[in-house]
């Protein structure tokens, strides 16, 4: 296995310091561009896995978090796909995924259960071995220690508990942070394993990008955008000529209504293009559609306003056939 060295590095916070101290754990030196020297992410794609996204049963959240990391940091994020859990599904997507983009994630699949079978599956794809992660087991184990549960394990469960350190055995093995005993897993210097837990993953993504070859400051990209009040059909036209207009500049234009509020026309341009000539655009957007420039944080508040009214309208349904209900009864 292709085991990266770990070195302690100064502590940037108070809290790292005492979380290190705590658990002894060091951050993996960052290794060579796996894109050669130069080289950047341009394009990404993730990979989520699990049978429950595909039956409802669990909210997928780390795809549209991956998404929003990807724009911001310049990457243009070109294919989201949810599988089974099922290996040959799983083979065929990772292999297509890492055969066409420069940055692949998985998440989900990863935990001590029979059906967490990522690990397995992705050593298969790419033609390497199981092998139990020495450090990993260690920090597991460090991590565990105090838990009360750890000492009631019998064999077999102990041996489920270690799968969660079973890896390929030429995958690069990256410990991101000093408080998360799992490390990423790095395959084919592109394909980066994570858990499926939201608050675990985003964490990790976060630790993870001082490892990734991510594009300059200048390649990121800028977002303009404009709110009206205008139905959608009443601005389609005039955004339709638009975007032919803007196209070959590289600039992108989008429509996004939000049910009883209006709607929020995007505009979305390169930085090194993006200035003066987006903002120009914008203000012509907003003479053209009766708009107005908008924060992001405008975006948001707006969008849940939208989300809680037809929650309020949903309940006020059900609440008024209750009634009917009862009265028919």
């Amino acid at each position: 296995m292709a085991v990266t060295a770990l070195e302690g590095r100064p502590a940037a916070e108070e809290q790292e310091q005492e979380q290190e101290q705590e658990y002894g754990f060091a951050v993996s030196p960052v290794p060579k561009n796996p894109l050669g020297e130069g080289g950047c992410i341009r394009t990404a794609a993730a990979l989520v896995i699990g049978d429950e996204i595909l039956n409802g049963k669990t909210l997928e959240k780390n795809s549209h978090h991956f998404a929003r990391f990807c724009f911001d940091h310049g990457i243009d994020l070109k294919r989201i796909e949810v599988v089974a859990d099922d290996e040959q599904e799983i083979i065929e997507a990772s292999r297509r995924m890492v055969a066409n983009y420069d940055f692949v994630i998985t998440t989900g699949g990863i935990g001590p259960t029979h059906d967490d079978i990522t690990y397995a599956s992705l050593a298969r794809a790419f033609s390497q071995s199981l092998i139990h992660h020495p450090e990993t087991l260690r920090r597991m184990n460090e991590m565990n220690k105090n838990r009360a549960w750890v000492a009631s394990q019998d064999s077999q469960q102990r041996e489920a508990t270690k799968r969660m350190a079973l890896f390929p055995d030429k995958a690069e093995v990256l410990f991101v942070g000093r408080d998360i005993w799992v490390p990423v897993i790095r395959l084919e210097g592109k394909l980066c394993v994570f858990p499926g837990i939201p608050a675990l993953f985003q964490k990790m993504l976060s630790g993870l990008k001082e490892f990734l070859p991510l594009p300059p400051e200048c390649d990121r990209p800028k977002r303009i955008q404009v709110f009206t009040e205008r139905p959608e059909s009443m601005i389609a036209p005039y955004l339709t000529k638009l975007q032919a207009r803007l196209k070959p500049r590289g600039i992108q234009v989008g429509s996004y209504p939000v049910l009883g509020k209006g709607v929020f026309v995007s505009l979305i341009g390169r930085k090194e293009n993006a200035q003066p000539c987006l903002s120009d655009v914008a203000r012509e957007v907003e003479k053209e559609i009766g708009g107005r420039m908008v924060s992001e944080e405008e975006v948001a508040r707006k969008k849940a306003e939208a989300r809680r009214t037809k929650i309020n309208d949903h309940n006020n349904v059900e609440s008024k056939l209750e009634v009917v209900g009862c009265e028919g009864g």
